[in-house]
């Protein structure tokens, strides 16, 4: 079996990293039900994202391999409601290449313990379709299933279920 190549973390880089997160999204617009979105977001409007929630203090990750971005994570606010401002929701994608080589566990390790330094107290993770790989990294770091949504989504012709996890930090 081929050596897993090592995965550099370091904070998004709005300007120099909208392309290459864009990129990673769009294939899963395109591609499968973990995201809602028809339509992926431009390389401008994916760099005003990441600069926003950076100026809101909160933590955004890219991992490279070789200099190149293999995957992102990050985590905002769960609602716009001051009564929120202490609860997150966190995502994670991973270039298709990359899937299921240990990074997911990377990502999520770090993201969790940025989250919890910039102040939240709980993370959701809201799981579209209930991705088993990824109900299983968020089980494996203490989330607790709160329960599955059925047919809360329509993509691809297909109803899709939602499963919510929570994390006290």
């Amino acid at each position: 079996m081929p050596a897993v190549p090592p995965l550099t973390l370091r904070p998004v880089r709005p300007a120099a990293d909208a392309g290459a997160i864009a990129a990673i999204y769009a294939h899963y617009v395109a591609t499968s039900i973990a995201t809602f979105d028809f339509d992926p977001p431009s390389v401008e409007a994916t760099e005003e994202k990441y600069a926003t929630i950076l100026a809101r203090g909160h933590p955004a990750i890219v991992g490279e391999i070789d200099g190149k971005v293999a995957g992102y994570a990050y985590a905002s606010n769960y609602r716009p409601r001051p009564g929120y401002r202490f609860t997150c929701e966190d995502s994670i994608y991973l270039g298709p290449e990359w899937v299921g080589r240990g990074y997911g566990k990377l990502l999520l390790a770090r993201i969790i313990d940025r989250a919890r330094a910039a102040g939240f107290k709980q993370m959701l993770a809201v799981i579209a379709g209930g991705v088993e790989p990824s109900v299983r990294l968020h089980a494996r770091f203490g989330f607790a299933t709160l329960g599955t949504f059925p047919n809360l989504g329509h993509k691809f012709g297909q109803w899709v279920d939602v499963v919510h996890m929570q994390k006290a930090l």
